[in-house]
């Protein structure tokens, strides 16, 4: 045997007892074990994440139960109306649960006042049944900036304590010392934008819809507007 094959045997000997050591240590390193490291930073972000997924999936399906539409309730309301069946049409709306035929039985039970009345009375209910639909918006779009802030606070902190921690060793510096400090900064910025970036995404996905069922509630109400302006035959 030669002195290169010795040297290479007594190097891969020495090596692999390292690599199975990094190897254990690596797969020890939970989900959990990296949230602990964040610190206490890491339950603010904890709970928005919580929040975020709540109000994305309850307003997803409130948003998503007021697009749907019968489309044969404006074509029976348009029905009754030119056979001056009010009090059907009335009931009709009472019976639909839905933003459509909320906004449509308060401009029915206006019919007979001034064209203006009745629009105004429409536009109304129109505007806080949008209003209905937009409500926790607002949180998830605060979310979506102060989760990533939480994680910048976080990277900040940890550095401070990592330099303190520098500073304080002298010339003993160690990794070991420096990583409580830099696992909670890089543990915290990653937990921030991992909340963050979703909600952002979630708020938008929930702006688009809401704009869908305006449109629906707009075009609705152009067309009770005409058939009460239509000339009497």
């Amino acid at each position: 045997m030669s002195w290169t094959m010795l040297i290479q045997t007594d190097y891969l000997a020495a090596a692999d007892p390292v690599a199975s050591a990094m190897t254990e240590t690596s797969s020890s390193l939970s989900v959990l074990d990296l949230t602990l490291k964040g610190g206490w930073l890491m339950i603010p972000i904890l709970l928005l994440s919580i929040l975020t997924v709540y109000i994305f999936f309850e307003r997803y399906f409130a948003i998503k139960k007021a697009a749907k539409e019968d489309q044969s309730f404006m074509n029976r309301v348009k029905e009754f109306i030119h056979d001056g069946k009010i009090d059907s049409a009335m009931r009709l709306a009472e019976s639909t649960d839905t933003p459509v035929s909320r906004m449509i039985e308060v401009g029915i039970t206006r019919i007979g006042r001034p064209i203006n009345d009745v629009n105004s009375a429409i536009e109304n209910v129109g505007r806080l049944e949008v209003y209905k639909l937009e409500r926790g918006l607002a949180t998830l779009a605060a979310s979506a900036a102060i989760a990533p802030m939480l994680g910048f606070l976080g990277t900040v902190l940890g550095m401070i304590k990592a330099f303190f921690d520098m500073a304080n060793a002298g010339s003993n510096i160690d990794v070991a010392l420096l990583s409580n400090g830099i696992y909670t900064a890089m543990v915290t910025t990653a937990a921030g934008l991992i909340v963050g970036i979703p909600a952002y995404f979630f708020y938008n996905i929930l702006v688009s819809k809401i704009e869908t069922v305006v449109f629906i509630l707009e075009t609705r109400a152009s067309e009770f507007m005409d058939l009460l302006n239509e000339p009497v035959k």
